[in-house]
C-alpha cells in the first residue's frame, strides 16, 4: 500500500483560497489524502441530521464541520 502525499496534515493552520468560504482560516482536523479533501475547524460549517443513540440519546439537527477539496488549501507559517 503506497502513501499518498499532501501538503498539508492533522494540526496544520491553513486558509482557504477558492469557493465559498474563501479567506477562512482554522486548524485541520482530518485529511483524507485518498479522496483529496481535508476538515477544516470551523470553516465549513454544515447540518446534519442525526439519529438518536446511545452516544448521542437526543438526536436531531448537529452542525458538523465539512470538507474542502485539498487543492483549496494554502498552508500557513
Amino acid at each position: 500500500m503506497s502513501r499518498i502525499k499532501t501538503h498539508v496534515k492533522k494540526g496544520d493552520e491553513v486558509q482557504i483560497i477558492a469557493g465559498n468560504h474563501k479567506g477562512k482560516r482554522g486548524i485541520v482536523t482530518l485529511v483524507n489524502a485518498a479522496k483529496g479533501q481535508v476538515v477544516v475547524e470551523g470553516a465549513r460549517p454544515i447540518q446534519k441530521a442525526v439519529k438518536r443513540s446511545e452516544k448521542d440519546p437526543d438526536g436531531g439537527i448537529k452542525t458538523v464541520d465539512g470538507s474542502v477539496h485539498i487543492s483549496n488549501v494554502k498552508k500557513l507559517g
